[in-house]
């Protein structure tokens, strides 16, 4: 719908509105037609609301257009007294018989009355607000555009963006598309657990099982108790580190026409911060800053009953055998919801397998879209899961909702570095943010398992 329309359809609205109340004014709308006139008014004030934020979003969003047409030709000319006018209905005039007026007048409370005069006033003086969509383009331009130095810090703030001292807090909008991208990036992330929060956040887990009793006998003959049994917890924190990734732009780049400085800036930024992050959460192995509840730590060892080597003939019914095997290792309850994670070379090699009867061991399953299943599993990928060897198949299996992922509310911060890179014409970009990740699960029902094809259990494990 175009902007004549919408402003002739506003013109429209306000008219009607303006004449339920004059008759208001006029004690003119009986008592019996209320809920008829209360609902004219509620549909009248919702449209003018829609009316009023379509213009906004087209740039327009006056309420009291000058340039508008005509709202309705067989209507704009009559006046109050035009006998056709809807407002003249002759049922609506006042009587001027005697007996008639005698008798009282139907009229409306003064409390409802007023109460449909507020109504029709908010529907009157509606103002256009912006789309979610609108506003969020213009925070994540002024956000871009602050970073590069473009507009100043009281301009940014002034279009919601927080700053202080010269680090920039990354808006909601632009930090859900980070995580969005982490998401796509890092399977732990889509497959997770997300907290957000402030604080730790603290799991407990069960450490030592209560045991029941059976007894013959009848518990009340003789001195023959319940034995007590002790149930311990352990807890695991979830105490949020600090990351940071430093990002450069050239100072041409920037200033090139035609460019977007936002969408540069934020690529960056997601690239860089992604890639520290999956490394912690699927590793952890940064000297110095270990991750000891990283997947490829906390997840259980599964090493083959048979040796299986994948450049020998018929490793395919070997290695299917061990999978069978890994498969069945996790409790009923976890197996359950549990779900494959495995690197590059682990998926070349399953896409080249058969099972015992020749079909694919791997297949596609399109019931939810297109996605893998291995034995009866579904089944995802990544480079993330590579071990010290990239050409050694690596498989997770297991319930990875239990890897849990806390986000600090507020906590992801950007720096613009402009003197450190001065001398090569670059700026810097730096991201921080407090999170962490660990797998969590109790010691009686290991989570998920990990299986590196040919690696063999440690001597005394």
């Amino acid at each position: 719908m175009n902007k004549k329309q919408l402003l002739a359809m506003q013109k429209r609205n306000k008219k009607r509105l303006t004449e339920l109340r004059k008759k208001l004014e006029k004690n003119e709308v009986r008592a019996e037609d209320l809920e008829t006139v209360q609902a004219e008014v509620q549909e009248l004030a919702d449209e003018a609301q829609d009316i009023a934020d379509a213009l906004a979003n087209m740039g327009d969003g006056d309420d009291n257009p000058e340039d508008a047409p005509p709202a309705d030709e067989d209507t704009e000319g009559r006046s109050d007294t035009d006998p056709e006018s809807p407002d003249n209905d002759p049922e609506d005039t006042p009587s001027t018989d005697p007996e008639e007026q005698r008798s009282p007048v139907n009229v409306l409370s003064t409390e409802k009355r007023n109460a449909l005069m507020t109504q029709i006033a908010s529907g009157l003086s509606t103002r256009g607000a912006k789309s979610t969509k609108t506003k969020e383009k213009e925070i994540r331009s002024a956000f871009a555009n602050f970073v590069v130095g473009k507009i100043s810090e009281s301009e940014a703030r002034a279009l919601g963006v927080e700053t202080n001292n010269g680090s920039v807090t990354i808006p909601e909008v632009i930090a859900s598309e980070i995580i969005t991208y982490a998401q796509e990036e890092n399977l732990l992330r889509k497959y997770g657990t997300r907290v957000k929060t402030k604080g730790n956040v603290k799991y407990p887990v069960l450490v030592k099982k209560a045991e029941a009793n059976v007894v013959k006998t009848e518990r009340h003959i003789g001195p023959n108790p319940i034995p007590e049994t002790d149930i311990e917890f352990d807890e695991i924190y979830l105490s949020p580190v600090e990351f940071d990734a430093l990002a450069t732009v050239s100072k041409k780049l920037i200033n090139t026409s035609g460019v977007n400085v936002e969408d540069i800036v934020i690529e960056e930024l997601k690239k860089a911060y992604v890639r520290k992050e999956t490394n912690y959460m699927f590793n952890g192995d940064d000297v110095g800053n270990e991750n000891p509840g990283a997947l490829a730590k906390k997840a259980v060892a599964y090493y083959e009953s048979t040796p299986v080597d994948i450049n020998a003939d018929g490793y395919s019914q070997k290695l299917y055998q061990q999978l069978v095997k890994m498969k069945n290792q996790p409790v009923t309850e976890v197996l359950k919801k549990s779900m494959w994670i495995v690197n590059r070379a682990a998926l070349t090699v399953l896409e080249g397998m058969t099972d015992t009867t020749g079909r694919p061991l791997l297949h596609v399953d399109a019931t939810d879209g297109v996605s893998y299943k291995l034995l009866g599993h579904k089944l995802d990928f990544t480079d993330s899961a590579d071990g010290t060897d990239s050409n050694a198949p690596i498989f997770y299996f297991g319930d990875i909702s239990k890897f849990r992922i806390q986000d600090v509310i507020g906590a992801m911060q950007m720096q613009k570095l402009v003197e450190a890179f001065h001398a090569t014409n670059r700026i810097g970009f730096q991201i921080y943010n407090l999170l962490d990740g660990q797998l969590v699960y109790s010691p009686h029902e290991p989570a998920v398992y990990r299986y590196e094809v040919g690696a063999t259990a440690p001597v005394g494990g």
